[in-house]
């Protein structure tokens, strides 16, 4: 079982860590969280309820294709693509290509932990 850790932090508090670090001043800890979401609405958009489902269908079907998960799915590949390419970035999914072109959807972890404090404050 592999676990995402994410947290959430505006720009200024993801700066100002970054900063820190850079610094010397803090060292990041091994359990912090790896992904970071700017706001808890852009993190609930990314892992909305239809997305997650996606997850899950990609993890059990395993699909060869693009394809092969829009039909599996219902949706059509150009917003496949679209949703897989912002999940990509922030770690959620891995797109690779086959041999002969295919893109194959991976799910790399098995859940995600959300890590986030009450009230603006930098993380830490």
């Amino acid at each position: 079982m592999s676990t995402l850790k994410i947290g959430i932090a505006n720009y200024a508090e993801m700066k100002a860590r970054t900063l820190t670090i850079a610094k010397g001043k803090f060292k990041a800890k091994r359990n912090d969280p790896k992904v970071w979401f700017t706001s808890m609405e852009s993190f609930a958009k990314v892992l909305s309820d239809k997305n997650r489902t996606l997850l899950d269908l990609i993890m059990e079907n395993k699909p060869g294709s693009l394809t092969e998960l829009a039909a599996l799915s219902g949706r059509a590949k150009s917003n496949l693509s679209r949703t897989l390419h912002t999940m990509e970035r922030y770690g959620l999914v891995r797109l690779k290509k086959d041999a002969s072109g295919k893109i194959i959807p991976r799910v790399p972890y098995t859940d995600i932990v959300l890590d986030v404090s009450i009230g603006a404050k930098t993380p830490a």
